[in-house]
């Protein structure tokens, strides 16, 4: 009798314990701070492909068990972050948001072995200097999305004066620089180069200098809260100068800001996420919930998506094994199959034009 009822106490300890077992992983971006709408599309993201793989059993039998950070895109931030991460046994980052944080934290994620994929740092040297091999991103980068605007710009505004600013950060320059390099290797010569600074409400003398040079075309390397108010100023200043920017202008907050002043506004982005048709259940499911799946919230879902089969592939969540798994396998996810390079470079359509009309984007016709 005795024997028996240690052995129904010793299963119950194997099952209670196998469905108590969970296996933590983490999301970090702005979640507080001028760019918190991108934290917010991260955090949908990642709560939902949480969700969803659970009800599906979890990984290798085990429930994921989600950790926010919030970096409010500051690069010392990001790395208190990570280390806070690291010291609660985080075996996956789905982040960050911001090239500035990316970059410093992918160090400690490097060295505690923590795997490390980013929806939306799009900055060359996150995978070109990247510390270790074990990170990757989902999204494209400042190079290939420099091409694509550069010769945009040079083919459909040639005799115009074309000017960038940037707003001094890794993600903004970064893609200010590549754009500009594009445009003049294809023939065309910058009216003008100038810098900005992040955070600030007031750009009339930065605008000015644009309106006396008689600027047709404002590249802004930049997030979407200054791309905002640089438009609507210069609206203000009655100027007609076209504004083209880059993927951090993809949240309704960018319409909030310009109002009028956004409309025509020019940006490139990845071919829309929403409109893949093996997305649409799950489109219908945020939007069921009041959450409109918008910019990065389906990148962040399909980098835990990346993540997870990886580690079903690789049996479990050891470092180097969902490394070689995430190395050679091809993954099927909201943003469609991808796979990644030797530098962890995605696999993945190149950028493409939108343009803002009536408080939303959509394709550039």
């Amino acid at each position: 009798m005795k024997k028996a009822l240690l052995a129904v106490v010793a299963l119950s300890f194997v099952f209670t314990g196998s469905a108590w077992a969970e296996i933590l992983i983490a999301t970090a971006g702005p979640m507080t701070g001028q760019y918190a709408t991108f934290g917010q599309q991260m955090k949908a993201g990642a709560e939902q492909a949480v969700a969803d793989i659970n009800a599906a059993g979890g990984v290798n039998g085990e429930m994921l068990k989600l950790e926010i950070g919030d970096d409010a895109c500051d690069p010392k931030q990001a790395v208190a972050v990570a280390n806070q991460m690291a010291g609660k046994g985080v075996v996956f980052m789905a982040g960050h948001f911001c090239s500035g944080s990316s970059i410093p934290a992918s160090s400690v994620y490097a060295e505690e072995g923590i795997v490390q994929i980013s929806p939306a740092s799009t900055n060359t040297k996150f995978t070109d200097e990247r510390p270790g091999p074990g990170t990757y991103r989902v999204c494209g980068r400042d190079d290939q999305q420099g091409d694509v605007a550069g010769n945009f710009l040079n083919d459909n505004y040639k005799g115009k004066k074309v000017a960038f600013v940037h707003d001094k950060t890794a993600y903004g320059k970064g893609l200010a620089d590549a754009t500009k390099a594009a445009y003049e290797k294809a023939g065309g010569a910058a009216a003008l180069y100038e810098a900005y600074t992040a955070g600030e409400k007031d750009y009339t003398a930065l605008v000015s200098k644009l309106k006396s040079e008689g600027v047709d075309v404002l590249y802004v390397g930049g997030y979407h809260t200054e791309a905002g108010l640089i438009a609507r100023q210069m609206k203000d200043q009655g100027m007609n100068t076209l504004l083209v920017s880059g993927d951090a202008l993809v949240t309704d907050e960018f319409w909030a800001i310009t109002g009028d002043a956004g409309e025509g506004t020019l940006m490139t982005f990845s071919p829309e996420p929403r409109k893949n048709p093996d997305a649409a259940p799950l489109v219908e499911k945020f939007r069921a919930k009041g959450i409109e799946p918008e910019g990065y919230v389906l990148y962040t879902y399909a980098a835990i998506q990346a993540w997870a089969d990886a580690a079903k592939t690789a049996g479990g969540t050891d470092f180097d094994a969902v490394v070689k798994a995430l190395n050679e396998g091809s993954f099927n996810t909201v943003l469609g199959s991808l796979a990644f390079d030797d530098k962890g470079d995605v696999s993945l359509p190149d950028y493409v034009f939108y343009e803002w009309k009536d408080g939303n984007y959509d394709y550039l016709q």
